[in-house]
C-alpha cells in the first residue's frame, strides 16, 4: 500500500518509526529505557534501576565472593528459588518489551510497519524468554540433581564420613592436604549373582593444592581385605575378610559390598546410610594406608547412561577389545573394538572398553578403567557440560550414590579445576609383579608403595610435569594435563586423545618398562 500522505508528514512519521524501533531494542537491553522514552518516566527509571542493581549485584557477587556465588549455585533452595525468579523475570521482562513498543509507536503507521513492528516485538520477546526459560529449566534440573545425590549433613549418616566444617571458608582444604576419594563401579547385571559386585575399586588421591592426582586401583578379587583394629570389623575378621581360603571369589574385594553386611550384619558399624559402602572404605583404606574421606558408587549400566549424556568419551584402543563374551564359558564376543588413535565411543562402547575381560586380564582391564576417568576428567570441559548439562543432570541422579556432603560440593568444585589442569598418575596392584598376590597380598609392602607414589606427586608444586621428568614408584605411570611432553628417553611418542600431547614409557625400581596406559602404543 502506498503512503498518500504529504511528503514532510511521512517523513516525520518514518522517523517516529525508526525512533520507536531504535528504543524498543535499546529498552530491551536495558529494561525501563523505552518507557522512559516513551514518557512514562517513573516507572521506567524503577525498572532500569532495578535491572542494574540485579546485575551489578551479580557481578560483584562472583568476581568477589565467588565460592559464596558457587555455595548458592550448588544449594537446591537456591537454585528452585532461581526457577522461580527466571520464569517471573522473563515474563516481566517480555512484558516491559511489549508496552515500551505500544507507548513509542506513532498514532498513525502503515500496514507495513505495524506487521514490521510486531516482528521485531516478537523476535525480541524470544531472545529474551528463550536464554530465561532454558535458565530456568537448568535451575530446576540443577536443584533435583544436587538435592538427589548429595545429602546435606543433617539429613545423611555415615560411619566413616568426615564432617565437614572448614575453618577458612576461603580456603576450605587449608588444613587438609589430602582428599582420598574411593570411586566403585557396581556390577548387578550378571544374572548368575545377586547383589552389587564392586569390580572396579580405585582410590583417587587428590593433593588439594596442587590438584595432582594420584589413581590407585586394586584388582576385584583381592583376598584377605583387612580392617582398622578399632573397627567392630577387625574383631569379627582379625585375619582379614576370609575363609581360609584365597581364591574364594565370595571373600575378594569385588564381594565385600554385600557380603560383609550379609555376615556381619547391616548395623555392625552402627547406624549408616549404606553400610557396604562403609566397609569398603575401612578396609581399602587400611589396605592403603590411607583415610577414606568420602565415596562414588556408579552401576555400570549408569555408566553408560552417564557417558551417552556427555557426548561420549574419546580413547587410544591399543589393541582389540572384546564387547561381550565369556572367557570360562568360551562364549565367543559379539565384535571388537578397533585398534586406533582417539576412538570415539558412545556410552555402551565405553563400557566395555573399561570392563570388557575376552581374552584380557585384570592389569589391561584396570588400566582401561583408569584411561576411561582420565579421558572423562580431561573432556568434561565447560562447553561440554553446558552445552549437555540437562542430560548430564537427568541421569546423574538416578545413577550415582555418594556420601559427599552438599555443603563440600562448592569446595570440590574449586578442586575439580585443579584437578583438570593437574598431573593424574596410576598406582596399579597386579598380581605376580612387584611382590603383590592378589590371594594373599602383602598389605604392609601395599602401603609402602602407595606413601612412595603419593609423596612422588606431591614434588609437582602444583604444576604439571614431564611424565618423564619423575621416576614413578613400581606400578605407576603417568596421564598429565595439558602441559605435558614426551620423555626423550622414551621408545615411542604416543599421543595422548585428552591431551593432544605425547606421553611417555617409564621405568620402576624393579626395571620392568611399564608405559602410559592412556597412550595410543598399539599392541
Amino acid at each position: 500500500m502506498s503512503d498518500d500522505r504529504p511528503p514532510k508528514r511521512a517523513a516525520a512519521a518514518n522517523d517516529s518509526f525508526r525512533r520507536t524501533v531504535a528504543f524498543t531494542v535499546l529498552g530491551t537491553i536495558l529494561p525501563g529505557l523505552g518507557l522512559i522514552a516513551g514518557k512514562r518516566k517513573v516507572l521506567g527509571t524503577a525498572i532500569l534501576a532495578t535491572f542494574l542493581l540485579l546485575v551489578h549485584i551479580l557481578v560483584i557477587g562472583i568476581l568477589v565472593n565467588r565460592r559464596g556465588a558457587m555455595a548458592m549455585a550448588l544449594n537446591p533452595d537456591v537454585l528452585r528459588g532461581v526457577g522461580v525468579a527466571l520464569g517471573v523475570g522473563m515474563v516481566l521482562w517480555v512484558g516491559v518489551i511489549l508496552v515500551s513498543h505500544v507507548g513509542l509507536r506513532p498514532r498513525r503507521l502503515l500496514p507495513s510497519q505495524r506487521a514490521l513492528g510486531s516482528l521485531l516485538v516478537g523476535g525480541l520477546a524470544f531472545l529474551v524468554a528463550a536464554p530465561l526459560a532454558v535458565g530456568a529449566v537448568y535451575s530446576y534440573s540443577s536443584a533435583d540433581s544436587v538435592g538427589s545425590v548429595f545429602k546435606s549433613q543433617k539429613d545423611s549418616t555415615s560411619a566413616t564420613k568426615p564432617d565437614f566444617t572448614p575453618q577458612d571458608q576461603n580456603d576450605p582444604w587449608k588444613d587438609k592436604p589430602r582428599v582420598n576419594i574411593l570411586l566403585l563401579g557396581g556390577d548387578s547385571n550378571d544374572g548368575q549373582r545377586q547383589g552389587v559386585r564392586t569390580d572396579t575399586v580405585i582410590v583417587a588421591s587428590i593433593d588439594t593444592k596442587t590438584g595432582n592426582t594420584t589413581l590407585i586401583s586394586l584388582p576385584r578379587n583381592t583376598a584377605r581385605m583387612p580392617f582398622p583394629k578399632k573397627s567392630k570389623l577387625y574383631d569379627l575378621y582379625p585375619n582379614g575378610f576370609t575363609n581360609g581360603d584365597g581364591d574364594n571369589q565370595e571373600y575378594a574385594l569385588n564381594a565385600m559390598y554385600d557380603n560383609v553386611p550379609a555376615e556381619a550384619g547391616k548395623d555392625v558399624l552402627g547406624k549408616t546410610d549404606n553400610v557396604g559402602a562403609d566397609v569398603l572404605k575401612l578396609s581399602v583404606g587400611e589396605a592403603t594406608g590411607l583415610k577414606l574421606d568420602y565415596y562414588l558408587l556408579l552401576d555400570i549400566e549408569g555408566f553408560r547412561r552417564l557417558i551417552n549424556a556427555l557426548g561420549g568419551i574419546t580413547v587410544n584402543v591399543n589393541q582389540p577389545v572384546a564387547v561381550g563374551g565369556n572367557t570360562d564359558k568360551g562364549i565367543a564376543p559379539d565384535r571388537y573394538l578397533k585398534v586406533g588413535p582417539n576412538q570415539h565411543l558412545n556410552g555402551a562402547d565405553a563400557m566395555w572398553f573399561a570392563r570388557g575381560r575376552f581374552g584380557s586380564d585384570d592389569f589391561e582391564r584396570m588400566g582401561r578403567q583408569r584411561c576411561t576417568i582420565d579421558a572423562i576428567i580431561s573432556q568434561a570441559n565447560p562447553q561440554t557440560l553446558l552445552s549437555r548439562y540437562e542430560a548430564i543432570a537427568r541421569e546423574g541422579k538416578n545413577l550415582v550414590i555418594t556420601d559427599i556432603p552438599q555443603e563440600a560440593l562448592p569446595a570440590f568444585a574449586d578442586l575439580s579445576l585443579k584437578v583438570k589442569d593437574g598431573q593424574r598418575r596410576s598406582l596399579t596392584f597386579v598380581s605376580g609383579k612387584n611382590g603383590f598376590i592378589s590371594s594373599s597380598p602383602d598389605f604392609d609392602r601395599m602401603r609402602e608403595r602407595v606413601k612412595a607414589a603419593l609423596g612422588d606427586t606431591s614434588k609437582q608444586e602444583g604444576k604439571p610435569s614431564s611424565p618423564g621428568t619423575a621416576n614413578p614408584p613400581p606400578g605407576t605411570s603417568s596421564s598429565s594435563g595439558p602441559d605435558a611432553s614426551s620423555s626423550p628417553s622414551a621408545k615411542k611418542t604416543p599421543t595422548s586423545p585428552s591431551t593432544g600431547k605425547s606421553s611417555s614409557s617409564t621405568d620402576d625400581e624393579s626395571g620392568e618398562n611399564t608405559q602410559d596406559a592412556c597412550a595410543y602404543n598399539p599392541v
